[in-house]
């Protein structure tokens, strides 16, 4: 992707860079399995889920195939959306900027977006949670999960890779799903630390929202 636009080279560079390592470093996260538990359970057989970010397939992609949904992965990171289509056959995965993607309203019965905002600046997390609000029908669910601090254009390290993060407080994070409309029926906080030698623990911020029916 390093030919495309530079604002989004960071973020395909950073996860060309992890490939495993980074399922490896997140799997054992239990509050993002309940978070995909809590979307399996309120899912119609054979819903049709957007998953932005999707990295290497697991575990969002995978569960939520697995159940028998026709899942979407899109990830701005070649490598990834390559693992992703290996490890998850039943599910489509496309190299995409979900901030540019074409997303047809109520195209999709749900979306989920497990921390792949942080990398975008606040106004570019604003609109892209309004465009899930939208592309999700009427009823439908949107589901974010985002490291709650308030930061901005913040630079570091993350699993030893350079990373500029952009975040929301706890609070304003949920305004954000709020002003797109979204109502939020649940959220959950919990702290992980990633099995990585270079990560840190970092707070979680799980919202599980529906899209209100007409």
């Amino acid at each position: 992707m390093v030919a495309e636009d530079e604002r989004r080279v960071p973020a395909a560079v950073v996860f060309d860079a992890l490939g495993l390592d980074y399922e490896k470093a997140f799997a054992s996260s239990g509050a993002h399995r309940a978070s995909l538990r809590w979307l399996l359970e309120r899912l119609a057989p054979g819903s049709r889920v957007l998953d932005v970010g999707c990295g290497t397939g697991r575990p969002t992609a995978a569960a939520l195939a697995d159940a028998g949904h026709r899942v979407l992965g899109v990830d701005v990171s070649p490598v990834m959306v390559e693992l992703a289509a290996r490890q998850v056959p039943g599910a489509e995965f496309r190299r995409a900027d979900i901030r540019d993607l074409p997303l047809e309203d109520g195209s999709f019965d749900a979306a989920c977006a497990y921390f792949s905002l942080l990398q975008m600046d606040r106004a570019e997390q604003e609109a892209v949670v309004g465009r899930l609000a939208r592309a999700v029908r009427p009823g439908g669910f949107v589901v974010l999960a985002t490291v709650p601090v308030d930061i901005e254009g913040a630079e570091g390290l993350f699993m030893g890779q350079p990373v500029r993060v952009t975040s929301f407080g706890a609070d304003a994070f949920k305004d954000v799903a709020v002003r797109a409309g979204l109502a939020v029926l649940a959220q959950e906080h919990a702290e992980f630390a990633p099995a990585h030698p270079e990560a840190v623990p970092e707070p979680h911020l799980f919202l599980h929202c529906r899209r209100p029916a007409r």
